[in-house]
């Protein structure tokens, strides 16, 4: 990455075990794309419910030559109780799988349908 990664922490103190995991996943991203400009990641906590359990919010911004791709991980209901852990590797999974897809129509990988013919 040209950039470093950025990790920034909402409504929750820094902590570095989160950050040491955003930036381990964000290394990984480049095993796709080795072009990527810059990560920017957003680990929120909005809201502490100490009976219905706690949520994580993470959002990532992607900026590659072109383009930016933008995952916004906010857990439904059933999701809500959920660790840091499963919220950071879910948003990057998708972060990946958005990156592979934006990389194989850079390819021209993506098959095309023809229109049907009347």
């Amino acid at each position: 990455m040209q950039i470093p990664v950025q990790v920034t922490f909402r409504d929750i103190p820094v902590d570095d075990h989160i950050e040491a995991e955003c930036r381990r996943e964000a290394q990984k991203l480049e095993r796709f794309f080795d072009r990527i400009t810059s990560c920017r990641v957003v680990v929120a906590q909005p809201h502490r419910h100490h009976k219905k359990g706690n949520h994580f919010d993470v959002r990532i911004d992607l900026t590659l030559p072109g383009a930016e791709i933008v995952i916004n991980r906010e857990p439904t209901q059933s999701q809500r109780d959920e660790d840091w852990q499963v919220a950071v590797r879910e948003a990057f999974d998708r972060a990946r799988r958005r990156l592979e897809d934006h990389v194989q129509k850079m390819r021209g990988e993506v098959k095309n349908h023809d229109p049907e013919r009347g």
